[in-house]
């Protein structure tokens, strides 16, 4: 059973019901010593002792000596990492129908009890129209009230507009500095390559990162149609209708427009080694593009979708689909390369009554999967258990490429003097076996139950808090932070040189204009 020691909660997984919920302030937190532990960076790890106070770092060496009031922290034999950062979520989302079962609240207990201490949230455009962005932004904010921990937000981008335009500029100011637009879900949030191209355009104006959802809508929808007049209903149609060509379509497309634009790109859950291969081509000829793999591509494949239980393949469902066996190994080869460079979640959960409204119809099941209180867990097992990753490569991967991408290092992703006091203890003697059990997400299924983990947070500190340890859960909601996130973040560096290099590049022959000659002109006239 899930703890939670300041909450009013009853059981977990699935049978978890919030009974009560009172938004609270969070007691001032204490300082802390964390004492005999290894620290793990992204460029190295040392044995070092970490002094906390009022939620920043204030201290990280040998032999440090516990502030007053200080409560100590033994970290013997454990991994002293920065909080994982989840740059992919969709909390209480409003999707196909239905609404993500899990809140801010919820959403993020489950977070910290996994080792993530920041997010960074989809809002979607709302207001009578259903295309305004600080109407979305706003709604959001509404939402966020009952949050736990740190998060930020980034906004969805899903027609064009003057209001559209200005909007952003709005948001900019008010810490979003990521735009994302789809390619996909044709009638309902896709753009064309048009209002992209603007996007891209009014994205590098304002200095903020464009993500992108790469699948060709258009060829979705027909292959959509044609499965189900095949006679194939069921969740195995969902993966038979999106195949991994039409992926690398679009992150081909979206890459080459960004390209032409001259701006930076991040393409969102890479599922196929086909988007892969275009991530890296751009990579290897210079251009500024991030890959980002999500948990749930790394560690199951596309079989489960054909599971003749309805129940267990329906809750594989999410789009870009969940690819068949050949494209894990692929994708996890090219995050452990630095190909791929950004692990996240793509968190969205709808529960096994949600999900049934689709039994008949695999168009019409919600996508999403869980992820954000396994992510630290199942990347670990995957990637370092593996060999194919170390501690410090890990902690790039779930952490500081996050912070560096949207601006928040060295405030995030780093066990550094001045850095927020994110911090997680993890044990890699500890086995544990994930189920939904034994979870705090509301969703009553896990895609990755069953699954033998070897290493355990067993402590995450959050803002200098202690908010997990040894199995208890100590949140309140209504403590979260929003995070402003400033533009213009590293991957913008140079962009104007750059600029300047294309321009001289493409104008190198303007001395020596062109001279043709009219039909029938006196040659000695020229």
């Amino acid at each position: 059973m899930a703890r939670f020691s300041t909450t009013i909660l009853l059981g977990a997984g699935a049978s978890m019901l919030l009974l009560m919920t009172v938004c609270v302030t969070a007691a001032p937190s204490i300082p802390l010593l964390i004492k005999g532990g290894t620290v793990v960076n992204a460029d190295h790890k040392f044995q070092a002792d970490v002094v906390v106070e009022d939620g920043v770092i204030t201290g990280v060496g040998r032999g440090l000596q516990a502030p007053a009031g200080a409560k100590v922290v033994d970290a013997t034999g454990k991994l002293v990492m920065p909080g994982g950062i989840d740059p992919h979520t969709h909390l209480e989302m409003p999707f196909m129908g239905q609404e993500a079962c899990d809140d801010f609240f919820s959403g993020q207990a489950a977070a910290l009890a996994g080792g993530t201490t920041m997010h960074i949230d989809f809002a979607l455009p709302a207001g009578p129209s259903g295309k305004s962005l600080m109407a979305g932004f706003r709604k959001w904010q509404e939402k966020s009230a009952k949050a736990c921990m740190d998060f930020g937000f980034h906004m969805a981008v899903t027609s064009w507009s003057s209001e559209v335009a200005a909007d952003m500029g709005e948001l900019v100011k008010q810490g979003i500095n990521s735009f994302k637009f789809f390619f996909a879900y044709k009638g309902a949030l896709m753009v064309t390559d048009d209002e992209f191209v603007q996007g891209l355009q009014r994205c590098k104006e304002l200095g903020a990162l464009v993500q992108v959802h790469c699948e060709n809508g258009d060829a979705v929808a027909a292959g959509q149609a044609k499965v189900f007049a095949s006679g194939i209903t069921g969740p195995e149609g969902h993966a038979l209708s999106r195949p991994a060509v039409l992926e690398g379509e679009a992150t081909a497309r979206a890459i080459r427009l960004a390209k032409w634009v001259n701006t930076p790109l991040y393409v969102v859950h890479v599922m196929s080694i086909d988007a892969m291969e275009e991530v890296a081509r751009a990579r290897i000829a210079g251009q500024r593009v991030i890959g980002e793999p999500v948990v749930s591509g790394l560690a199951v494949d596309e079989s489960r979708m054909w599971d003749p239980d309805f129940k267990i393949a329906a809750q594989y469902v999410m789009s870009p689909p969940i690819r068949s066996a050949e494209h894990r190994p692929a994708l996890k080869k090219a995050l452990a390369s630095g190909v791929l460079q950004i692990v996240a979640t793509d968190h969205a959960v709808f529960n096994s009554t949600q999900k049934a409204v689709g039994k008949n119809d695999f168009r019409i099941i919600p996508n999403g999967v869980n992820g954000i209180e396994e992510r630290m867990h199942v990347v670990w097992e995957e990637m370092v258990v593996s060999g194919l990753m170390s501690p410090s490569d890990y902690v790039r991967a779930t952490s500081t490429a996050a912070a560096q991408a949207f601006n928040l290092y060295p405030r995030k992703g780093v066990i550094a003097v001045g850095s927020d006091a994110d911090i997680i203890l993890l044990d890699p003697k500890v086995e544990h076996t994930i189920s939904a059990a034994t979870h705090h997400s509301r969703m009553d299924t896990n895609i990755y139950e069953g699954m033998t983990i070897h290493g355990k947070v067993t402590t995450t500190i959050s803002r200098g808090r202690v908010v997990w340890d040894n199995g208890v859960l100590d949140v309140q909601p209504g403590t979260g932070r929003y995070v402003p996130m400033e533009p213009f973040g590293p991957l913008f560096d140079g962009l104007d040189e750059l600029d300047a290099s294309l321009l001289k590049e493409a104008t190198r022959y303007a001395a020596t204009p062109v001279r043709r000659v009219s039909p029938g002109a006196n040659k000695d006239e020229l």
